[in-house]
C-alpha cells in the first residue's frame, strides 16, 4: 500500500493547481463557502443544519484555496467536538478525520489528543463489521453486498488512522470482480452498466493497493471515452445524456492518475465548467439544469479547475 494518505496527496495536487489561477477568480468561491458556515462551526448543504458530510467538503475546499484561518479552524473544532468517533457512519467518520487533520495542520487543536489509547483499534473493529463475503465493504452492517464506493472510503479511513487494510488481496479481487465488459466498474455486483464514479473509486483504490496494470488502464481508457459528453465534461454513465460536476471531476482525476492525457480536451472542459456550472457570484452547481450551488459541487468545480491548470501540455 502507498504510505502517503491519498486525500493528503490529492489536496496538495489541487492546491498547487489553484495557485496558478488568479486570486480574484477564486476569492468569490472562498466567500461562498464561508457563507455556508453555521453558528455551531459546521457547514450546511442546500438546506438544514450543519452536517459532517458538507463540512468535510467545505473544509477540503478551504484547504485547497490557501488554507483554513485559525479563527475558522477554532469554529470547525467546536463543531467536531460534538461527535463520538465510534458512532459515526463510514462517510461521516472520513469527513470527521479529514477535518480534524486540516484543523491541526492549520494551527488548531489536536482533536485526537484526548481520544482513548486504542481509538484506532476500535475503528478497525467497526469497519471490519462492514466487511462482506465478497471481499468488499458494505454501507452498513445490514448490507449483504460490498460497495465499490464504500470500500474506497474504508481504505481512505485506514490510511488516515495509520493502519493497513486487513486481507487486501480479498479487496483487490472484489474490485476486479466489479469490472464489466465496457471497461469500467460498477457499484455493486448485480449491476451491468459501469459508472464513472464507481470506476474512479475502483481505480483509486487499486492504485493505493498497487494493483493497477497496463491492461486495466486500457480498459478504463475505453470506458472513459464512452462517457465523454459533447458538453465537455463526463457523464455519470452512458445512459445519462448530460455531464455533471462530480463525474467530470472523477473522470478527469482518473485520466490524470492513469496518464490518459490524450483523452482530455482541457479547453472544452474548462468552458463547460466556467460557462455552465460556475456561478459568477461564487460556488458551482451540479449540472447545467441545476439552479443552486452547494459546497460539495464547489469542491468538485475547484478540483476540475485545479487539475486543468496543471494538465500536461495545457
Amino acid at each position: 500500500m502507498s504510505n502517503e494518505p491519498y486525500l493528503v496527496n490529492l489536496a496538495l495536487k489541487l492546491a498547487d493547481g489553484l495557485e496558478k489561477r488568479s486570486p480574484e477568480s477564486l476569492e468569490k468561491h472562498r466567500s461562498f463557502i464561508l457563507a455556508q458556515q453555521q453558528p455551531d462551526g459546521g457547514f450546511t448543504g442546500r438546506e438544514g443544519d450543519s452536517d459532517l458530510y458538507y463540512t468535510g467538503f467545505a473544509v477540503r475546499s478551504l484547504g485547497i484555496l490557501g488554507g483554513v484561518e485559525k479563527q475558522e479552524a477554532a469554529a470547525i473544532s467546536q463543531f467536531l467536538r460534538q461527535f463520538q468517533l465510534e458512532t459515526l457512519s463510514t462517510i461521516d467518520l472520513l469527513s470527521w478525520l479529514y477535518c480534524a487533520l486540516i484543523v491541526q495542520a492549520s494551527g488548531g487543536e489536536d482533536l485526537l489528543a484526548t481520544a482513548p489509547e486504542n481509538w484506532n483499534a476500535r475503528i478497525l473493529q467497526n469497519l471490519e463489521r462492514l466487511r462482506t463475503t465478497d471481499g468488499g465493504y458494505a454501507k452498513s452492517e445490514q448490507g449483504a453486498l460490498g460497495s465499490t464506493y464504500h470500500s474506497f472510503l474504508v481504505v481512505l479511513i485506514y490510511q488516515l488512522i495509520g493502519l493497513d487494510v486487513p486481507a487486501p488481496n480479498d479487496l483487490i479481487q472484489f474490485l476486479y470482480d466489479r469490472q464489466r465488459d465496457d471497461g469500467g466498474f460498477v457499484e455493486i455486483s448485480p449491476m451491468k452498466r459501469s459508472g464513472t464514479n464507481p470506476t474512479a473509486a475502483a481505480v483509486a483504490t487499486l492504485n493505493i493497493l498497487n494493483s493497477m496494470d497496463e491492461e486495466l488502464k486500457g480498459d478504463v481508457y475505453d470506458f472513459l471515452k464512452q462517457v465523454k459528453s459533447t458538453e465537455g465534461g463526463f457523464q455519470a454513465n452512458t445512459r445519462i445524456p448530460f455531464a455533471d460536476g462530480l463525474s467530470t471531476f472523477t473522470g478527469l482525476l482518473t485520466a490524470r492518475d492513469l496518464g490518459l492525457s490524450s483523452l482530455i480536451d482541457p479547453e472544452q472542459i474548462l468552458k463547460f465548467m466556467t460557462e455552465w456550472l460556475e456561478f459568477p457570484t461564487g460556488g458551482f452547481r451540479g449540472a447545467s439544469w441545476d439552479e443552486q450551488a452547494d459546497v460539495e459541487y464547489t469542491f468538485y468545480g475547484l478540483g476540475v479547475l485545479a487539475l486543468l491548470a496543471t494538465w500536461p501540455d495545457s
